[in-house]
């Protein structure tokens, strides 16, 4: 009989995507703004850390909008990282909307139109609303199937009580549907919202806490409501002003979200929609909540571009406004002019200034344990110290990007420890930028379309490029 081999299954839940910046969870300060060592993923950048703390901790008391931040540093210096660890601090309540430069000139529509629908992206809408709910514990969950299929629709009955009283409320089929679909039980505390009959569950009941042995980990346990079922209740919805924008110039409303292709918004619905919501702050049914707007590799604007944001900062419900670039001196893009960081000087005058640092061996070294961790690859000492000698003097990029590559050579070999040996090997296949430049310069000949003549005193021209 022939043998059959089971393909081995694995836990699709288990499986968890592993980013550049995945291991940032905060900026890693403590209740008075100074930056701990090693705290939250941050490793390093001390000043610029304690920095982005002060404006996340006025971002939060509502004290700035309209402000700019320029987060400036050679490459690799943890710049992308600060403004991760700066939405992570905000929390979800706060919007952070994250855009690179190059993906203003990749959209079907114009420059400025992708940088309004940006920073109305990063500014929320927190609106109050008062509703009616009917909230208990269920009792009994009674639902009536027809004998035959097609004969009639679904009837039941669903018990709810809370401290105070008991009543028993007939259930059509919409809201049979909803229980089923919420999976609700005898036991569970609920609210149902009357006007839309949205079914919310809010925990099980303590008095239910021991109908089971063993509980899973995501189980509530919450008090039975109080007093009377049907209660007012003031309920908040956080929404951001692009989300709105769309809602009203689409017609297939909130559908729109999900189809990604919003479009170009006309001005009048954006003025309407400011004018009402300057309304609903007035009366106090809404609160506005300037949020972040963070471009990466702000460099690649042109003169457009940084004249519209020079005049969109100064409108009344504007985000704060952080960039990162690790450009010099460079050309402004759309003119002749030079500029530091490549952007225009009545810009970078509006500007916060956020100088990143490079980061010492010590440094280097305490992030590629935290990426070890992460990446889940056991290292030994001997190896950790090799792997931060070559990103001193190569680049932490290419240490972190050796990680995974030496824990796949360890695992060829049959090994469960990275050590020296594997460092070395991947090191030796996989070429960094000098390396590879030096390769280029002594065999550029063989190339082709190469436009550097074969001359003597190579080896000065490429230490000339590589310094």
């Amino acid at each position: 009989m022939a043998e059959i081999k089971l393909s081995e299954m694995r836990d699709l839940t288990r499986i968890e995507r592993i980013g550049a910046h995945s291991h940032i969870r905060g900026l890693g300060l403590d209740s008075s703004l100074e930056a701990r060592s090693s705290s939250e993923g941050m490793v390093g950048q001390p000043a610029a850390r304690k920095a982005a703390g002060v404006i996340v901790k006025m971002v939060q008391e509502g004290k700035i909008a309209g402000r700019a931040v320029l987060l400036a540093g050679q490459p690799g210096t943890g710049k992308t990282a600060i403004a991760m660890g700066m939405a992570k601090s905000l929390g979800q309540e706060t919007p952070f909307a994250m855009l690179a430069g190059s993906e203003l000139f990749s959209l079907e529509m114009s420059k400025t139109e992708a940088l309004m629908q940006a920073f109305r992206k990063a500014i929320g809408v927190r609106i109050k609303e008062e509703t009616e709910i009917i909230e208990g514990e269920v009792v009994e969950v009674q639902i009536d199937r027809p004998a035959v299929a097609g004969a009639a629709s679904k009837t039941g009955k669903l018990t709810l009580k809370t401290t105070d009283m008991e009543t028993v409320y007939d259930l059509g089929a919409k809201m049979i549907e909803a229980l089923v679909k919420e999976k609700v039980q005898s036991g569970d505390v609920i609210a149902i919202d009357k006007a839309s009959g949205k079914i919310t569950k809010l925990g099980r009941s303590f008095a239910r806490s021991r109908d089971y042995d063993a509980m899973g980990p995501h189980t509530k346990f919450v008090q039975c409501p109080d007093g009377e079922l049907q209660k007012r209740k003031e309920v908040m919805h956080c929404v951001t002003l692009h989300e709105i924008d769309v809602i009203n110039s689409r017609t297939q409303g909130f559908l729109a979200l999900f189809a990604g292709d919003t479009g170009e918004i006309r001005s009048e619905v954006r003025e309407q929609i400011d004018t009402k919501v300057t309304e609903w702050r007035e009366e106090g049914k809404a609160e506005i909540v300037p949020g972040v707007l963070f471009i990466d590799e702000v460099h690649i604007l042109d003169i457009e571009c940084f004249s519209f944001l020079n005049r969109a900062l100064e409108n009344d419900m504007a985000p704060i406004l952080v960039v990162a670039t690790n450009r010099g001196i460079t050309s402004i893009r759309g003119t002749n002019y030079r500029s530091p960081h490549g952007i225009p000087i009545d810009f970078l005058d509006r500007l916060l200034i956020i100088s990143t640092q490079p980061y010492t061996p010590e440094d280097i070294r305490k992030i590629l344990g935290i990426r070890c961790q992460e990446e889940d690859v056991e290292m030994t000492e001997d190896a950790k110290l090799l792997l931060t000698k070559i990103g001193e003097e190569t680049s932490l990029r290419y240490a972190i990007n050796l990680i995974t590559s030496a824990a796949l050579a360890c695992q060829k070999r049959k090994g469960r420890i990275v050590e020296l040996e594997d460092i070395s090997r991947v090191y030796e296949l996989f070429y960094d930028v000098k390396r590879s430049t030096q390769y280029l310069m002594e065999y550029q000949s063989e190339f082709m379309f190469s436009e550097v003549p074969p001359v003597e005193g190579v080896e000065d021209e490429f230490n000339a490029m590589v310094s």
